[in-house]
């Protein structure tokens, strides 16, 4: 059983003969400890397929299930990453960090077992006591994955979680999320418009059609990766200079011309 599975989803918003309609017969299945990034034109539906599986929308028709269990609603199971830290300002790294195992009654010392791992996870130990507005956004955004992390979810949603950085900052926490994956792996649904970082990222990489959104292909990257062991390189720069990822990089980008050329269905 897949960790992540939609089977025939469709969304619209608004009526079914007047609304929009974003998502037509998505079907994709993410297995346990699969990195899937989704990549697509601007309203494709990107974002909805990671609100439903966060359980903020709910499909029009067809199902989604997270380990077998219909996805009804918001759960624990599930920890979301968003592009916009969404640190609470007037607690400390510790604080923000420490708000979910709060809302879930864990006694203080498994409650500072857990923040002291996530902490050293994301290297965040000495600022602990510090605000975010005294952290760079790399460092707000190392808190915010912190925070998911350290609720053991099963599944981490993430949405853009590194549009908002600068382009020197984006580069050190693609870096720093391809070390999490190894050392501390999640089942992991991406959302990106970068085509680069989903190739640089993913284990596989679902590329989408214009509105309303169906998964035109699915591309493996997983195989390619450890084919050509991209694992021996320590940063971005080297592993982008392979004749490999430019070819898979180059083939997203055409899937994409392709989409963008075509007319967006009036619905």
């Amino acid at each position: 059983m897949g960790a992540i599975r939609f089977e025939k989803v469709n969304k619209f918003f608004g009526a079914k003969k007047t609304g929009l309609k974003a998502l037509e017969d998505i079907d994709l299945e993410i297995a346990e400890r699969d990195f899937v990034a989704i990549v697509g034109p601007s309203g494709c539906g990107k974002t909805t397929c990671l609100r439903i599986v966060a359980g903020f929308e709910q499909p029009t028709s067809g199902v989604v299930t997270v380990n077998g269990r219909r996805v009804t609603g918001p759960g624990p199971d599930r920890a979301v990453v968003f592009q916009h830290f969404a640190l609470f300002p007037w607690k400390t790294v510790r604080q923000n960090i420490e708000l979910g195992l709060r809302n879930k009654g864990l006694p203080r010392p498994e409650r500072d077992d857990l923040i002291a791992d996530a902490l050293k996870l994301m290297g965040l130990e000495s600022h602990t006591d510090a605000f975010p507005h005294q952290l760079s956004g790399g460092m707000q955004q190392r808190v915010a994955i912190a925070r998911a992390y350290v609720l053991k979810p099963e599944v981490l949603l993430m949405d853009e979680p590194f549009g908002a950085l600068d382009a020197q900052t984006r580069v050190v926490m693609q870096e720093e999320l391809v070390r999490l994956a190894r050392v501390n792996p999640r089942t992991v649904l991406f959302i990106t418009h970068s085509v680069e970082e989903a190739v640089y990222l993913a284990d596989r990489v679902a590329i989408m059609t214009r509105r309303p959104g169906r998964i035109k292909e699915l591309l493996d990257v997983r195989s390619v990766r450890q084919a050509e062991n991209w694992n021996r390189f320590s940063n971005i720069e080297d592993v982008m200079d392979q004749e490999s990822f430019v070819h898979l990089r180059t083939h997203v980008w055409k899937s994409l011309r392709e989409e963008k050329s075509r007319p967006a269905d009036p619905t």
